[in-house]
């Protein structure tokens, strides 16, 4: 002992290899915790697996989708649709009347396939309104014109189809009824159809929209079975240009230019012109049949109303 007390360095080693195992000892994991490390480290790996099994299941479902799913084709736009259907995008400068407009560039078109009551010239019971309707639809608006076969008629309006919206197809009963304007006045009851071949494109839809108009008594149809102008539902061959309708009780009638009705002035003594232009210096806005200076050769389009404007 007293070797030991006299030297102390011995005590200071052996205090300090004491204490490196004591610490060697501590930093040892338990048996305890390297199972639970293991036992993480194995459910892990298996979450990890799980989420790469099923995303790659997604991946390929929804490849096996995209090959049955038709590939879809590329919209046209508007302008390729509208062109490939003929139409003409121009802006509605003034409305004449009900059938009759004057674009912005000054060319007057008139509709195909329709008649609406006259209000210009000379005046058909519904006329007005029929008017007032295309004004408060088109009157300054754009629209897209269409021609069917014909280009202009006799007097040089430009003959066609007004398109509120571009259809995607042009024969489609739906779209016809939802954006041709034509096809609108008819629906409604501001015109009847009016077929002049060869435009006659349209014509069978147009006979079916005024029957429905016709049945609902809608518009000019509220006044008799044969509307208030001439058209293709007309029940007989009598001209209905001058204005006359019948009500089912009663019978009126427009007053002729002229200021004679035509009813009273049969039997009279006919008055002979050489052509139109002679016939409009006394009646400026031509005469119907009946009258006694109506001739069938200066009727040419056959609506029994000779020389009109």
């Amino acid at each position: 002992m007293k070797r030991f007390s006299r030297n102390p360095s011995w005590l200071i080693v052996i205090s300090l290899i004491t204490s490196l195992l004591l610490g060697a000892c501590s930093n040892e994991p338990t048996s305890k915790d390297t199972n639970n490390t293991k036992v993480d480290t194995v459910a892990k790996e298996k979450t990890e697996k799980k989420a790469e099994s099923e995303e790659q299941s997604s991946v390929q479902t929804a490849d096996e989708e995209n090959k049955n799913e038709p590939v879809a084709e590329p919209k046209q736009s508007q302008e390729e649709l509208a062109k490939s259907l003929g139409l003409e995008l121009v802006t509605v400068g003034r409305v004449v009347d009900g059938d009759t407009i004057v674009t912005s560039d000054g060319r007057k078109v008139r509709f195909v396939g329709v008649n609406t009551p006259e209000s210009t010239t000379r005046h058909e019971v519904y006329g007005k309104e029929a008017s007032n309707y295309t004004k408060s639809k088109l009157e300054g608006k754009q629209v897209w014109l269409q021609k069917d076969v014909s280009s202009t008629d006799r007097y040089g309006r430009y003959l066609r189809i007004i398109w509120m919206g571009v259809p995607t197809n042009d024969m489609d009963e739906a779209e016809i009824r939802s954006k041709m304007f034509n096809a609108d006045l008819v629906l409604n009851g501001y015109a009847e159809p009016s077929t002049y071949p060869p435009d006659v494109k349209y014509s069978e839809f147009f006979v079916k929209f005024a029957r429905e108009a016709r049945e609902a008594n809608k518009g000019l149809w509220s006044y008799g079975a044969d509307g208030t102008t001439k058209g293709d539902l007309d029940g007989s061959s009598t001209s209905k240009s001058s204005g006359s309708y019948s009500t089912g009780s009663s019978t009126s009638s427009g007053s002729s230019s002229s200021g004679t009705d035509a009813s009273t002035s049969a039997g009279t003594k006919s008055e002979v012109f050489q052509n139109c232009t002679e016939l409009r210096k006394v009646y400026p806005n031509g005469v119907p049949a009946g009258h006694p200076a109506y001739q069938a050769k200066m009727d040419r389009d056959k609506d029994n109303y000779a020389c009109e404007q």
